[in-house]
């Protein structure tokens, strides 16, 4: 597949998800999205509310991650964070399962888990976060069943915060699962053009990076960062 760089611009989730991040980071963040043309920039829910008033009126939306990065709160605590942040300007959200229960093959409370995040977004698309680096290829598949049986927007492989982030290997299995209609997010380590292109080729729609202007020149990004 020959992609150009710039055209990777609309599959990227600019991301800074840094528990020190200031507002100068969030305002730097918010206008690289902009003049590179990604499709979003994901940020924690407390800063939705000032990158949204950064970005009203334009076409790069805000998304927010929920349950971050572990995923063992509440569901209800869930929702209520991705009920707040879509009030606050959120256009997507991305929420981590409770990987947890999914280890312990309590598949419905994974479900329910993700069906009070998904009420609570109404017309928000959700990506659920599975975080892969901790699960075995049979968790990661009931988790992929489970999210195209509630219809959420996008399955996403990690968190990036974890012992690992995304492979071309789980990508393809959870296309494989999710089949056409659920996108697939990869993120953690895509930090270049190469990668990026991998990504896409094994299945993936989006992707969550903070190397996002690296990945559109072409070049390769330092090998660290989300």
């Amino acid at each position: 597949m020959k992609i150009e760089p710039a055209a990777l611009a609309q599959y990227i989730d600019h991301t800074l998800l840094a528990a020190d991040a200031s507002r100068a980071q969030i305002a730097a963040l918010c206008r690289e999205a902009q003049e590179n043309g990604f499709y979003s920039v994901c940020v924690n829910s407390g800063q939705v509310p000032y990158a949204a008033s950064l970005l009203k009126g334009q076409t790069v939306k805000v998304c927010a991650v929920v349950g971050f990065p572990l995923g063992a709160g509440l569901s209800d605590t869930k929702a209520f964070e991705a009920q707040q942040a879509v009030a606050a300007g959120a256009g997507e959200i991305d929420m981590v399962l409770n990987v947890g229960a999914l280890k312990d093959g309590l598949l419905d409370v994974v479900r329910d888990d993700i069906a009070a995040v998904k009420h609570a977004c109404a017309a928000v698309p959700l990506k659920v976060i599975l975080e892969t680096c901790l699960l075995d290829d049979a968790q990661k598949v009931a988790a992929c069943e489970i999210c195209r049986e509630l219809g959420v927007a996008f399955v996403k492989t990690s968190t990036g915060f974890s012992r690992g982030g995304a492979t071309l290997e789980d990508v393809a299995l959870m296309r494989k699962i999710v089949g056409a209609d659920v996108g697939v997010k990869a993120s953690g380590g895509v930090r270049d053009y190469a990668t990026a292109v991998a990504m896409i080729e094994a299945g993936a729609t989006r992707l969550g990076t903070s190397s996002g202007i690296a990945i559109v020149s072409g070049a390769t990004a330092p090998t660290s960062g989300y």
